[in-house]
């Protein structure tokens, strides 16, 4: 675990984890190369292997996405909607207790979501015309959720119920595996349609639209490389949630941090990817000892033990600070998926962080928590971006659409102004719209 003792060399550091290839310039194993070869014919990069996925599906459709799941998945398709028996058989194998928690999950995340939506406005000007915003839903959102070894019914619900709650007209979803918590948390968050398809032709489907898959408004929901390379190829045809990078987490601990949560808080980031990225700023030295010995001893206990390991080895660190204000201008600059404020008083620090995904404030209110149950969005932006991009929230399944409605009078009193700045402009014909109605 490496320690380093001054928040300038820490910096450098987390730049350096922070520093990514952009992710058509990701290079993919040998041996996915070499079983990608077995596919393509030839040794073609992850953006080459999307590309022509995505335009083959949207020339040809339905025989495309049979095509290419037959030779990358060995699945042989026939319908693609799952249909009624096989929601009710999986859901029937999920344990009553799960099925619970999932509810009280779902009840959280519906209420907070609640609180988010905006309101349709008008305002008045002059005599009697008026300016407004009218606030609309999406009419279709496509969701995408993995298969694999791991089954996330969280991500479903963290995706699709603040789609609803928006008010989106029906929301579709694609997952190449019937997993029954996965389907059981889609029931629970209200999926219209599910279709039993996935990687860069499902996106593709639902960018296009193909005989059996409707064309969708957004896409959101988390993917491999080829499903994020995919949603950036379509975007433009339809609307993503974001291109999100592996975890962070960012913890913010004082000398009043209890060092066993700390490590606990970092693992919890670690398992999920050896590219996950684990970072402690503390202003306490022994804290910082205390940490790296705990993550040693608790990184034994894990099942997931190599994944959290190897992720801890390249993009673990700690970093001792000399105060609070010192480590705020780091979480600032590294804009953290998730930070967390182990500290005494961490309320007084909360006003000085601009840049993070989500905020956990206390020993009290670990990450895994939002991950899970208290209610606020776990789709975060990553690698940075929360410089300047947000949570996913119910706004991200809304548009916003502007109304003017002048009267005559106010036209008239508007018009000079109006016809001076188009003239400025060189648009002789915006100027002349306006003269008609002199």
């Amino acid at each position: 675990m490496k320690i380093v003792n001054s928040a300038e060399v820490g910096r450098e550091a987390v730049e350096r984890l922070l520093t990514k290839k952009s992710f058509d310039e990701v290079e993919l194993s040998p041996k996915i190369r070499e079983a990608n070869k077995k596919i393509f014919g030839e040794d073609l990069s992850a953006i080459e292997i999307v590309r022509r996925i995505v335009g083959d599906v949207r020339a040809c459709g339905d025989a495309a996405v049979i095509e290419w799941t037959r030779k990358i998945d060995g699945v042989e398709l026939k319908s693609f909607a799952l249909d009624a028996e096989e929601m009710s058989s999986a859901v029937e194998r999920v344990k009553p207790e799960v099925l619970a928690s999932l509810k009280v999950a779902a009840e959280n995340i519906r209420r907070f979501h609640a609180e988010q939506l905006p309101k349709s406005w008008i305002t008045y000007r002059g005599e009697n015309s008026l300016l407004g915003q009218a606030v609309i839903p999406l009419n279709r959102v496509g969701v995408y959720v993995p298969g694999g070894t791991a089954a996330y019914p969280s991500s479903v619900l963290m995706n699709v119920i603040p789609a609803k709650v928006a008010g989106v007209g029906e929301v579709v979803m694609c997952t190449p595996n019937a997993n029954p918590h996965v389907l059981a948390a889609a029931q629970l968050a209200g999926v219209d349609r599910i279709f039993k398809i996935g990687g860069a032709q499902a996106v593709a489907a639902m960018a296009f639209g193909t005989e059996q898959i409707p064309r969708v408004d957004k896409i959101v929901g988390p993917g491999n490389i080829f499903v994020t390379l995919a949603k950036k190829e379509v975007y433009g045809h339809c609307d993503i949630d974001m291109l999100a990078g592996p975890s962070e987490i960012l913890i913010i601990a004082d000398e009043a941090a209890n060092p066993e949560y700390a490590a606990a808080d970092m693992l919890s980031q670690a398992e999920h990817d050896p590219l996950a990225c684990s970072i402690v700023i503390t202003t306490s030295a022994p804290l910082a000892e205390k940490i790296a010995a705990q993550v040693e001893t608790q990184l034994q206990r894990l099942p997931r033990k190599e994944i959290a390991q190897a992720s801890i080895e390249r993009n673990g660190l700690i970093v001792v600070a000399k105060d609070l204000d010192e480590a705020a201008d780091f979480a600032n600059f590294s804009a953290p998926e998730h930070l967390e404020l182990l500290t005494s008083a961490p309320f007084e620090l909360l006003p000085k962080i601009r840049n993070a995904g989500a905020i956990f404030l206390g020993a009290y209110s670990p990450e895994p928590l939002g991950d899970y149950l208290a209610g606020p969005n776990h789709v975060l932006p990553t690698g940075g971006t929360a410089k300047f991009y947000s949570v996913l929230n119910v706004e991200t399944f809304l548009k916003r659409t502007s109304l003017i409605s002048y009267t005559r009078g106010d036209l008239l009193n508007a018009a000079q102004d109006v016809i001076r700045l188009a003239e400025a402009e060189g648009l002789q014909a915006h100027a002349a719209a306006i003269r008609q109605r002199q």
